[in-house]
């Protein structure tokens, strides 16, 4: 058996495609344990994640871990999961679907866009073999994560190169690394909340909270924090607000270890003690709502606080599907396809 997969059948006629591979975290098939148990498998033994030497690591994920916490985590997801399946899934392929169309007013030539899951389906691996079958010879992998972290950024871009090492007919990448400070995609989270505030009012505090990650990545090189206050400062700035009228906190810690502080349980419940009348969080790290926005942040988060003694507490939505959110991963996505594509004339590339 060969190593190298088999190549597509294409026409020596065929127009030649540039390919843009959304590359996300991905999402069980079903909230369930059933369902839970191979994705936690496959999410929990990456070695981007999970540090740990792997003899030991192996009997805690087999013997603790995926023996009780799929059941958990399917009670989770059963509380947000919606009728067309995992809100992870389904905003990213909405993503996909509306980001062909917005290309398409400023590229003449051949394109396509596919999504591939870090973990579960349809994987990274099933989205560069469609995009091969498309006669795509150029591919832009493009991570949904605005900050560069080697867990989620260079945990895809790995399972994407993995994939890329056994094709014969090698095409062209091109990696977006990060966008954390991209003026498209600071716009579109500022316009988001400055949308909400309009309808809702405005709170005495927001709260912008990053996914964490253990402290001692941060001390081995890893830019994930630096990034995350980069974002959150050009976000605040972008808002208009003080320093004292934002904070920066970082969500679900797991295991003994130290993570990235200050942790977002304890800081909204501190802020619920200090009896403010309003708190609003956002989640900039996000590009769609998922288990750890909508269950941990939406829910969780609101009980710590009025459970402290807080006021209201409303969540801000991902970016989803929003139109500046679009137009930002269009014009981040033609910034890295310049001399790749050809521009229609009535569009500049960007």
């Amino acid at each position: 058996m060969s190593f190298y997969q088999q190549e597509p059948v294409i026409s020596p006629d065929a127009p030649e495609r540039t390919g843009i591979l959304l590359m996300n975290l991905g999402t069980p098939q079903a909230p369930t344990a059933k369902a839970l148990r191979p994705y936690l498998r496959q999410f929990l033994s990456d070695r981007r994640v999970i540090e740990i030497p792997r003899f030991i690591w192996w009997f805690i994920l087999n013997g603790f871990i995926l023996p009780l916490r799929p059941r958990q985590s399917a009670h989770k997801y059963a509380q947000i999961w919606h009728a067309e399946g995992s809100p992870l899934m389904v905003h990213s392929q909405r993503q996909t679907q509306l980001l062909r169309g917005y290309l398409h007013d400023h590229i003449a030539s051949p394109y396509a866009v596919e999504l591939g899951m870090r973990y579960g389906q349809p994987s990274i691996a099933s989205a560069i073999a469609k995009l091969k079958a498309q006669n795509c010879n150029r591919i832009l992998l493009f991570p949904l994560y605005p900050q560069y972290a080697a867990s989620s950024s260079a945990s895809a871009l790995d399972d994407a190169m993995r994939s890329l090492i056994r094709t014969r007919n090698m095409p062209d990448i091109r990696t977006i690394r990060d966008y954390h400070a991209h003026p498209a995609y600071i716009k579109a989270v500022a316009d988001s909340i400055s949308e909400y505030w309009r309808e809702h009012g405005r709170p005495e505090k927001l709260v912008l909270s990053f996914h964490g990650v253990p402290r001692r990545t941060r001390d081995l090189g890893d830019p994930y924090y630096y990034q995350c206050q980069v974002s959150g400062k050009l976000i605040a700035e972008a808002l208009g607000l003080q320093p004292e009228q934002y904070l920066i906190a970082f969500q679900s810690r797991f295991g003994a270890a130290e993570w990235l502080q200050p942790y977002f349980a304890p800081s909204i419940e501190a802020l619920g003690k200090q009896k403010l009348r309003r708190v609003d969080v956002v989640c900039p790290g996000f590009s769609s709502d998922c288990l750890e926005t909508l269950e941990e942040i939406a829910m969780e988060g609101k009980s710590l606080f009025l459970e402290a003694g807080g006021g209201e507490y409303h969540y801000i939505p991902a970016l989803n599907e929003r139109e500046s959110w679009l137009q930002a991963m269009r014009e981040i996505a033609l910034d890295n396809l310049q001399g790749w594509v050809t521009p229609k004339s009535s569009a500049p590339l960007y």
